[in-house]
Parts: C-alpha cells; structure tokens; sequence
C-alpha cells in the first residue's frame, strides 16, 4: 500500500483544531477522527480512497496519507491548513468585539478540501434537520456504505463513498438512517452531476457563479450551496443565510439581541468580501443565543 509524508511550513500561524472543525461532523464522523492532538482524515480523492494523518507541532504541520489516493491527499495538504485563504484586508474597525477575537485566534483558517461532492452531499443530508439528527444519519450511512480506511486508520473508519455507491443505497436504508425521501431525492441528483461539481473548483474560492452552479441541483438551495462552499471551496464570503440557529447568535454577538436572516446581513454587510471569515470567528467563540423559544423537536424515524 502506497503511504507519502510531507511536512508543510504554512506561510502564517495556523490553529490545526480550529481550523478543521467545520469538517467533523460530532465525535463519531466515520471520515474523522481526533486522537489526542492528531487528526485521522478520510476521503475519496479522484484517484481512489486515502486516509490522511496530520499532526501539528510548533509552526508546522506532519503530514502522512495512505491509500491510492495518497499523492493527491498530500498534494492538497496547505490549502485543507488553509493556504491561500488570506485575511489581510479583512477590516474589522466597526466592531471591537470581532478585533479582540481574532487577536485571540491568529491560527484560525478556513480550510479548503477540493471536495465538492463529498460536502455538498453532507449538507444534503443536514437539510431541515437538527444537528444531532443529521450527524446520525451520517455516521449510520458512512458506516454502512463507506470503504474501510486504508493504512492504520483508527478502528471504524470509513472512506466517503463513491456517486455509484450512494446511487445504488436502497430507499429503505436511507429511511432506517432518518433521511427523508426529499433530501435521499436531492442526493440522487446530485449523484447523478458528481463529476460537473467537482469542475466548480476551478472558478475560484466559491462566490455566486460557484453558487448558482450549485443551485442547478433541484433541492439544493442557498443555504446547501453555502455550507458546501464553505468547506469544498474554501469560501470567504458565503454566510449560510437560512440557518436556524445562525442569525441569533450573530445578533447576540454584535449587538446583543436576535435577528432575523435579513438583519443577519445587514449586520455582516461591512465585512463584505469576508462574510464567512467573520462567521467563523463567532462561532470559534462558542457564543449562543439565550434558549428561550421553543427548540426544534427530533421526529421519530419508524418503519411502516
């Protein structure tokens, strides 16, 4: 079995934790897998399946993938650290708050997986539901579906499956897993485009033609098409305008009180261009908006 090393000297500071969070899907992701301060990575690279090691120590990160996807994995190892994802011209003058955060953060990246499909159908299976719902659903299908990890990946590990795989995952194992038939619909077509996706990364960093590109997807709205950019693209300016949580706690933590989607971006307008670079420094605080309203409620998936 192939297996690289690297060791990449990223440009600026880098937080190895902060900067990959928005990849793990809770504590049992089958794609990933802190152990102490190492992280254990899967993926489907377009060359077939590789699992990645990274581990930061000082100002540099170790690197070490398996698999035969290894070459690629490796390849893209500085921008999934966040190479390329510059923050020089972000101005947070209007709001000392965010100045203070990111003085507190300097290794906060947004990171960039060059894996379109593969977030695109994460956020599929996230629509309408809550957190705890679809990180189940996504550790039952991975688990299920997904190849073993090559190399010495950490027991249970699974490699995201391929567009035929998903394509041929019956109705009923969708259902078991509490995927609606509307979202297990959206999945399969996007299925059906994988490869045309993956083409969006050679626009850029996201932004509204990547956007629409997505959006040709039926079922894939603003908010699908952001939480993919975000993370396949490395986009700096895509906030996921039609979550529920999101805008309250953007309110709570810029003026002190809830907002709607609409006073969400007023609030980000001055940080056009940087967007998704702020949402992430507020979400990297741990902020929350008080619990006062009634919560989302969890559905009961039973079979008929």
């Amino acid at each position: 079995m192939e297996m690289l090393a690297t060791v990449y000297r990223p440009r600026s500071p880098i937080n190895l934790r902060q900067t990959m969070a928005p990849l793990i899907r809770g504590a049992w992701d089958p794609t990933h897998r802190w152990v102490g301060a190492e992280l254990w990575r899967t993926t489907n690279t377009p060359v077939g399946p590789a699992t990645l090691h990274l581990v930061q120590r000082g100002d540099q990160i170790s690197a070490t993938a398996w698999g035969p996807g290894a070459a690629h994995a490796i390849a893209g190892v500085p921008e999934l650290c966040g190479d390329g994802d510059d923050w020089s011209e972000l101005d947070l003058s209007p709001h000392p708050y965010l100045r203070e955060i990111l003085r507190g953060m300097p290794g906060l990246r947004l990171t960039r997986t060059n894996a379109v499909f593969e977030a695109l159908m994460a956020a599929i299976i996230e629509q309408k539901v809550t957190s705890i719902e679809a990180r189940h659903s996504w550790r039952v299908l991975l688990t299920k579906f997904g190849a073993e990890a090559p190399g010495p990946a950490p027991q249970g590990m699974r490699v995201f499956p391929t567009a035929q795989v998903w394509r041929r995952i019956p109705s009923w194992e969708w259902h078991k897993a509490g995927v609606t038939p509307q979202r297990s619909d959206t999945a399969m077509r996007a299925c059906a485009v994988a490869e045309s996706l993956e083409r969006t990364l050679t626009v850029g960093r996201g932004g509204v033609e990547v956007a629409a590109k997505l959006r040709t997807v039926v079922g894939v709205g603003v908010w699908t098409a952001a939480e993919t950019t975000q993370r396949s693209h490395g986009d700096p300016d895509s906030p996921s305008v039609g979550d529920y949580h999101l805008p309250s706690i953007v309110g709570y933590a810029l003026i002190g009180r809830a907002v709607d989607d609409d006073g969400m971006l007023e609030l980000l307008a001055p940080y056009a261009g940087h967007r998704q670079r702020v949402m992430r420094l507020i979400e990297a605080t741990g902020i929350r908006a008080p619990m006062r309203g009634p919560r989302m409620t969890i559905p009961a998936h039973r079979s008929r």
